[in-house]
């Protein structure tokens, strides 16, 4: 780099301006690794682990299905995504609060909502499954 470029550049970004012979470098943005479903409900529920446990029992941490479409429950196929969200009772809920229940953030998010209104509540029904687990023992312990 001839010195006075390299001095214009470095003037310019002291006084935080650009000069007009100059081109602004482009970012190099670095493209975080891809997560599995599990790996991102395991960080996303990192403070709560007995909804990573629903999370197993409800879908086996699936948010979609083979075929690209949303994951849809075996017993109820109003049930959708990871957390496994019943359309019936929460898609009205969950579209004014502005959550979409069809993407795994959204999902995850719809479900902290729900667990911070009702606790384990809305997963009653897989009970049997993650009620048996550690989590679930510590949260009983704790009197939630």
């Amino acid at each position: 780099m001839p010195l006075t470029l390299g001095l214009a550049l470095a003037l310019s970004a002291a006084l935080g301006t650009t000069p007009a012979t100059t081109t602004t470098p482009v970012p190099t943005i670095m493209s975080p690794q891809a997560q599995t479903v599990r790996e991102y409900v395991q960080t996303y529920f990192a403070d709560e682990p007995i909804m990573v446990d629903i999370a197993q029992c409800e879908s086996h941490f699936r948010q979609y299905n083979k075929s690209g479409a949303v994951y849809r429950g075996v017993q109820n196929n109003q049930d959708v995504g990871v957390m496994q969200i019943n359309e019936r009772y929460h898609l009205n809920t969950a579209v004014k609060t502005g959550f979409d229940l069809y993407s795994l953030e959204g999902n995850t998010a719809y479900a902290r909502y729900l667990y911070d209104k009702e606790g384990t509540t809305p997963w009653a029904s897989s009970e049997p499954c993650w009620g048996k687990t550690k989590n679930a023992k510590l949260l009983a312990l704790a009197g939630k």
